[in-house]
């Protein structure tokens, strides 16, 4: 039983590859959960859908857990502490809301899907020629969502300006784009604390990875003698073997 469950998390065929796929969308559908349900009033049904998105996530963890070899290991990944707070998030309700801020960082169940790489590499030619700008979006809108998460738990409930998931994303954006219309504000000495640390660290990594999105700094161009694919964009040799690359530009080639 053990190695069939295996052959659908680690194998290469179709059957498994529409099972990881499949857990992909199981991962975006819980984070459009965690974003709709902040619009609304929590009732018994929001709670019950909690545990059941809880119960499949421990579920899923435990049989990674059995699949590991080296079960020590497993716990020094960042992802597998995403999935444990997922989990102690989602079934929040059992034990009170103290633990619901906790849900924003099921975002980072989002690093399970770069393990599809190959798979997307494969199965998407536009994904395989525009690889690094589909990643740094990505990268960028996990960024985005753990910032929005953040200010969302910390302020929701306490700063009348922050009462779902689109005001703190308004604040985080336009604190990020150094905008700062004013109109919505962080409370208190810690929210003030927050704005800071938005500030001086995330507008500088927002604006590295919008820079990669909007000009990537790689570009690809195989090279003809040595097979190099990534080169700087303003490259004329490849850095690899020497030889001369032509790279086309908005000037020409």
């Amino acid at each position: 039983m053990l190695e069939r469950i295996r052959a659908y998390y680690e194998g290469d065929t179709p059957e498994a590859q529409r099972f990881r796929y499949a857990l992909l969308v199981f991962d975006l559908v819980t984070i459009l959960f965690v974003i709709v349900t902040s619009f609304f009033p929590r009732t018994r049904g929001v709670e019950i859908a909690d545990v059941l998105f809880g119960v499949l996530i421990l579920a899923d963890f435990g049989i990674r857990l059995a699949l590991e070899e080296k079960r020590t290991r497993y716990f020094t990944r960042l992802s597998s502490w995403a999935d444990i707070v997922a989990v102690l998030s989602f079934l929040a309700p059992i034990a009170g809301e103290g633990l619901g801020f906790l849900r924003i960082l099921r975002t980072l169940r989002l690093l399970h899907t770069y393990e599809l790489l190959a798979r997307l590499r494969q199965d998407f030619r536009a994904f395989r020629e525009n690889e690094d700008v589909v990643l740094a979006t990505v990268n960028l809108g996990v960024f985005l969502f753990v910032m929005t998460g953040l200010i969302y738990a910390t302020q929701a409930g306490i700063n009348p300006e922050i009462g779902n998931y689109a005001d703190a994303l308004y604040f985080t954006v336009t604190t990020l784009t150094t905008t700062g219309f004013g109109d919505i504000t962080l409370t208190g000495p810690w929210g003030r604390l927050l704005s800071v640390g938005v500030m001086i660290f995330g507008v500088t990594l927002f604006l590295r990875l919008a820079q990669v999105v909007i000009r990537p700094t790689k570009v690809r161009q195989e090279c003809s003698k040595c097979g190099l694919v990534l080169h700087d964009a303003d490259a004329v040799h490849c850095k690899h073997c020497g030889a001369t690359i032509r790279i086309r530009t908005e000037g020409g080639v």
